[in-house]
């Protein structure tokens, strides 16, 4: 074998040798570099809290993990429920039945960073009474059932965006002046009803915080007293036709009712009728006058 070709030999088998340890040592590098990175991604995800389907009273009690869950920003229960949230519920039924003096509170929680599209205080509530409305449709009386909101900044919710079970609830003594507490309210709300006004060609609704707790209000008052039912008045100002303006209201009085509806409140509680132009508040002379005027007022009955 000649020295040139020596040479020659050593440069390819040098080469190979390279490119060998190139592939495996770099590959493992990338790997490892992968499974690092991954690593660190995922313990960098904070784990969401959960709450359990939990209550008790006396000798009665329940718990499992599964609960009522909600999408970030939503007061609509995510669907369907397990098996043993429904057992709880048929426990809460019994247990209620069993026991007048009681009633179940349930209290849903909310961080402030969520946007409350609901008609409520807060999510909170919102969430609560999505809850209620369940538990009546299972034959719970709401007479039987309190709502609040609780605000939870430590709540933290899935990947999916989804908070798990942010609810508490607890039993409770029915309060012995309740009686005299709803004649308060209804007295309240008759004196300062809810009142929405509406731009011309206006179909959107936005409440204050204050037109938020007078809907809590009415909401309450309506689940606590049996047969109770509330008015949804549609006004108009005097431009136009009588009989188009009458109509209008109705339309004004039918898209509150829907509202109220689609926040919780039972659509056979909610009567909508309209008076079009026949009850002013203001001049109908004065474009300040007649907006005052395009109104619907929300009250007790």
């Amino acid at each position: 074998m000649t020295k040139k070709t020596f040479y020659l030999l050593g440069i390819i088998i040098t080469i190979l040798l390279g490119t060998y340890f190139f592939m495996t040592c770099c590959s493992c590098c990338e790997e490892t570099t992968e499974i690092t990175e991954t690593k660190v991604a995922e313990e960098s995800l904070p784990e969401a809290t959960a709450y359990p389907f939990k209550f008790s009273d006396g000798s009665f009690s329940y718990e499992t993990n599964d609960n009522f869950n909600f999408n970030r920003s939503s007061s609509s229960i995510l669907m369907p429920l397990s098996a043993k949230v429904t057992e709880g519920i048929d426990g809460i039924k019994s247990y209620l039945g069993e026991n007048a003096s009681k009633v179940f509170d349930i209290t849903g929680f909310y961080t402030s960073d969520e946007a409350n599209k609901s008609a409520f205080p807060n999510l909170g509530i919102a969430r609560a009474n999505a809850i209620k409305n369940h538990l009546v449709a299972q034959g719970i009386p709401s007479s039987s059932l309190n709502i609040l909101g609780a605000l939870k900044e430590d709540m933290i919710s899935s990947s999916e965006n989804v908070f798990l079970g942010p609810v508490s609830y607890a039993f409770s003594n029915e309060h012995e002046d309740l009686e005299d507490e709803m004649k308060a309210l209804y007295d309240k709300i008759k004196a300062d009803p809810l009142v929405l006004y509406f731009n011309t060609g206006e179909a959107s609704i936005n409440l204050t915080a204050d037109e938020r707790q007078k809907i809590a209000d009415i909401s309450k008052y309506l689940d606590k007293v049996a047969g109770a039912n509330c008015s949804v008045v549609g006004h108009t100002d005097s431009q136009g036709n009588r009989i188009t303006n009458i109509g209008l209201g109705q339309k004004r009085a039918d898209f509150a009712k829907q509202y109220l509806s689609d926040n919780g409140i039972e659509a056979s509680k909610i009567i909508a009728t309209s008076k079009g132009p026949d009850s002013p508040i203001a001049s109908n002379d004065t474009e300040e006058g007649r907006s005052q005027n395009r109104r619907t007022v929300i009250t007790l009955n």
